[in-house]
């Protein structure tokens, strides 16, 4: 058998090889260098067997395909009129910046990056930064998008490895408005005046709102279990006890959707969670199937397909609907801004959702069965938050006998709760909001009281507020004692 070597044969080589579809597309634009030169050689030859076909394509280098770069680390030192972020990068790649407006934001796109879990965007936050987010757009690219309190000027470089240290990806963002004050003060002023500087009162530290669902309600009874089980008082029941545990919990504050038998339609859920601003949103169900043996517990995040067609919703509003996604508006913003800012919260927010999923879902697992062992994704209308990570938790098939009867008992309730709690917690370790008492707990320091301190004192001296000491210390008075040892929580505004 013989045959003629054309570009086809050279991609054909690439699938019988195992190449993934991403590796022969990056290795089919660089291919296109050589292989006119080859091919022409090629149509000179009587003819190509393919044993020497095989031999020049297992000779011939795959060039061009891009190495995945990760994040080791991220530093950030903050000044007055100034901050510079560094990235710890695994090898040097390609980046780019770019400033947005209303509200102030910087955008750094890193090309074939991975995230490598080190983007904590839990203690993010200072004299221009105010948080950070960001979307893995696969491994072709990480898109970092920093909030920002006031307009900044930024410059990038990448440094090399040098005395044991990664390389690295540096930005020294510097305030547009304080260089324009200092310049102006010392071209009005030929003599320095003395100045008090006064520090702006912290912010107040507030809860993480997770807001929670009991499934159906009012007219909807949900699914009914062979025993006359109906679905929506069981899981209102389970949404109680959640919230007593949730409210025992420092630094966290529930909401319900619905705190009775009412009916709230699907679309009303989600605008209620956003209307109370909340960070988390979880859905709670009892399952139904024709087979009757069915059982266990399953966990729900928005699908792909679901995200996509919230987001064509989203962007074909009217312009007289309530058009903010993230706290940012999208009535001034062009259509291709509209795009990038929706698929960029969607991304972010479904990152969350998985995350939380999975904490919940492992906790369940520890207490009876669950129906499905990861984290499905479907398009449930409630998990349709642009920006709020949502789940929709299936307790246990209702329809399955066994599961109803345990489904009634308080203890099998209680312990649904406490599991969806221990999942709940685990998760807010690492993604406590910015400016939640969570977060300032997480990056806390410690304060051994010596002789003579006050709690006053104390809190001038950390720049924070005696109530915001005594929540994250649960302290009932200002009354405490020498030695006693104090978590000083991050204030808000630093």
């Amino acid at each position: 058998m013989q045959f003629r070597l054309n570009l086809s044969h050279f991609l054909c080589g690439f699938t019988v090889l195992g190449y993934s579809s991403p590796m022969r597309q990056l290795a089919h634009v660089n291919l296109r260098v050589f292989l006119p030169s080859l091919e022409a050689w090629a149509t000179r030859q009587p003819a190509c067997s393919p044993l020497v076909f095989f031999l020049i394509l297992f000779a011939f280098p795959v060039v061009g395909v891009a190495e995945v770069v990760k994040i080791t680390d991220v530093r950030i030192a903050d000044r007055l009129s100034n901050t510079r972020v560094v990235f710890d990068l695994s090898s040097a790649t390609n980046h780019k910046v770019f400033v947005l407006k209303n509200p102030d934001r910087l955008v750094l796109d890193i090309e074939h990056c991975n995230a490598n879990g080190k983007l904590n965007i839990s203690r993010v936050g200072g004299t221009l930064l105010k948080g950070m987010r960001y979307a893995q757009k696969s491994n072709e690219k990480l898109r970092v998008v920093f909030d920002l309190n006031t307009t900044v000027t930024p410059k990038t470089f990448l440094l090399a490895p040098t005395e044991g240290k990664d390389h690295r990806l540096v930005i020294d963002l510097a305030s547009t408005t304080l260089v324009s004050a200092a310049t102006a003060s010392t071209t009005n002023e030929k003599k320095p005046k003395p100045v008090l500087v006064i520090r702006e009162a912290p912010a107040s530290i507030r809860d993480v709102v997770i807001a929670i669902d009991a499934g159906h309600g009012g007219k909807d009874p949900g699914a009914i279990g062979r025993g006359g089980s109906r679905e929506k008082y069981i899981v209102l029941a389970i949404v109680k006890r959640l919230q007593k545990l949730i409210a025992q919990e420092k630094g966290m504050r529930a909401v319900l959707i619905r705190d009775r038998d009412t009916f709230v339609p699907l679309r009303g859920r989600i605008k209620k969670a956003s209307n109370k601003n909340a960070d988390v949103f979880i859905s709670i169900h009892a399952d139904a199937a024709v087979n009757r043996k069915a059982r266990g517990s399953s966990v729900y995040v928005l699908s792909q397909h679901g995200a996509t067609s919230e987001a064509a919703r989203i962007l074909a509003q009217r312009e007289n609907e309530v058009d903010k996604i993230g706290g940012v508006s999208l009535e001034d913003k062009d259509a291709v801004l509209k795009s990038v800012l929706v698929d960029l919260s969607q991304t972010a927010t479904i990152d969350a959702s998985v995350d939380l999923a999975e904490d919940i879902l492992k906790e369940l697992s520890k207490i009876g069965n669950v129906s499905r062992k990861r984290v499905e994704q479907a398009g449930f209308a409630v998990l349709k938050s642009p920006d709020i990570p949502s789940v929709l938790v299936e307790t246990a098939f209702i329809s399955n006998p066994k599961e109803e009867n345990r489904l009634k008992t308080s203890t099998h309730q209680q312990a649904l709760a406490q599991a969806i709690m221990k999942g709940l917690r685990h998760y807010l370790k690492d993604r406590a909001p910015i400016g939640t008492l969570l977060a300032s707990i997480n990056s806390s320091s410690t304060h051994t009281i010596r002789r003579g301190e006050t709690l006053s004192g104390i809190a001038h001296q950390y720049q924070v507020r005696v109530i915001d000491i005594r929540r994250a210390n649960a302290l009932k008075s200002n009354v405490i004692r020498i030695g006693q040892v104090l978590t000083i929580p991050v204030s808000a505004g630093t």
